[in-house]
């Protein structure tokens, strides 16, 4: 695989029934209040989104997300990534238990020219800072589906 091609693989659990999660993932404008890396969602049309995202390393990627498949039946979503990375971002929201599980699979290949240029000596390290964004979100999303809405996770230590 190339240094500019991340593929990653993730699970979360969530404490809620299949139709609020869904829900709450198909929800961009809310990302930004459970979500502490989701910096800002602009919506383009219908379909699509400006979305910036900062997690822990020192910069903030552009993205344009465009729906591209949107089931809830069958809990499948598929969302083309554009801008800073291509690439797409498929997830499968199903019940598992008493509550739900959400596979995620995304594979992106770098568009940024900084971090083309980095990305051979940073590959590790943005694969870690994937992790921790991703676990933020897991948490975020519990939190706000658990009926926490004193605001976004960062308004505690203002």
């Amino acid at each position: 695989m190339s240094t500019t091609r991340y593929r990653f693989r993730t699970r979360w659990w969530l404490p809620a029934d299949q139709r609020t999660v869904f829900a709450a993932l198909t929800d961009l404008a809310d990302y930004p209040r459970w979500w502490p890396d989701v910096r800002s969602v602009r919506h383009l049309d219908e379909d699509a989104a400006d979305v910036r995202v900062r997690s822990t390393l020192p910069f903030t990627l552009a993205l344009v997300l465009r729906r591209r498949e949107q089931d809830e039946r069958t809990g499948r979503l598929v969302v083309r990534i554009g801008g800073d990375l291509c690439g797409v971002l498929r997830a499968e929201v199903v019940p598992d238990g008493l509550g739900t599980r959400v596979d995620f699979g995304q594979e992106v290949e770098v568009a940024s020219r900084l971090l083309r240029v980095l990305s051979p000596w940073l590959r590790p390290a943005l694969r870690l800072n994937h992790a921790a964004m991703t676990r933020r979100g897991r948490r975020g999303l519990a939190r706000r589906l658990a009926g926490d809405r004193s605001g976004h996770p960062r308004d505690a230590c203002r």
